[in-house]
């Protein structure tokens, strides 16, 4: 258990790993602190067999929210004005977020509160969200003289330019409806039925070939920054690998002979 329970882990028998952010009197901040135990957590749980897809949820009104500036403004009394600390923590929370995107498993935010700023970005980073109907968002450095920069990485991947420019720009308040429309979240359901509504979708998940789904999210995120003739010629070449593999055989098999596959992983 990540010290002082920052995160509250609980794994189900079908795989999914639920993990809590559970800093409610920072509002889950991503504080040094969070972000270590974040990202050691995402390198465990994506080398763990046991684990088939991660749940990020949060206690508290706040899913997170953003970088802890009480934290980053204490190290302005640095010789170099805190400019150092400021490096590490953009360099931690941008190993977080690229460690989900890296992580083999499927990882699915369930926001039942507010998400700004690096909060925002925290959901964006992940494969999918869930969010309950009375979850806002934003992207609100600009009312702090402080642009975005680093969750408008994220957000500029998942939402159209000119969504993620308004957000950035204007820093508003996004209602959950609103952010399913522009695909910041897949989908905004009523609060009490966020976690049945997220934990069935990662089961669903989680009951499919563990090596399928990271080959295909490795591949996912690889070709959509490529060309597209490159970007085919890679999708061909996984294409023919997946084929070989015997999840693959078994998965073709079971479709022709109208059974349930059984997955090997592998």
């Amino acid at each position: 258990m990540p010290s002082e329970n920052r995160l509250i882990l609980d794994r189900d028998d079908q795989g999914v790993l639920r993990v809590t952010l559970n800093d409610v009197s920072r509002r889950n901040a991503l504080s040094e602190a969070m972000l270590a135990d974040l990202d050691a957590l995402l390198r465990s749980a994506g080398q763990d067999a046991e684990v088939r897809v991660i749940v990020l949820a949060a206690n508290g009104p706040a899913f997170c929210a953003g970088h802890d500036l009480k934290e980053l403004t204490a190290a302005r009394t640095a010789p170099d004005r805190g400019r150092a600390y400021f490096a590490k923590i953009m360099g931690m929370c941008a190993g977080v977020m690229q460690a989900i995107v890296a992580c083999p498993k499927p990882v699915i935010a369930e926001v039942s509160g507010i998400a700004t700023a690096a909060g925002c970005q925290l959901v964006a980073s992940c494969d999918l969200a869930v969010a309950a109907e009375t979850a806002k968002f934003s992207t609100p450095g600009v009312h702090i003289g402080l642009f975005c920069s680093t969750p408008m990485v994220a957000l500029s991947r998942n939402v159209a330019p000119k969504h993620a420019m308004e957000m950035l720009l204007a820093g508003d308040m996004i209602p959950a409806a609103r952010a399913a429309e522009m695909g910041l979240v897949n989908r905004a359901v009523p609060p009490e039925a966020l976690t049945e509504t997220t934990m069935e979708l990662a089961r669903k998940i989680a009951s499919k070939s563990s090596m399928t789904l990271a080959t295909g999210k490795r591949a996912f995120y690889a070709q959509r920054e490529m060309p597209l003739a490159e970007a085919y010629e890679y999708a061909a070449a996984v294409m023919v690998e997946n084929m070989m593999a015997q999840d693959a055989e078994e998965g073709i098999s079971a479709f022709i002979q109208k059974r349930s596959p059984e997955w090997q992983d592998k």
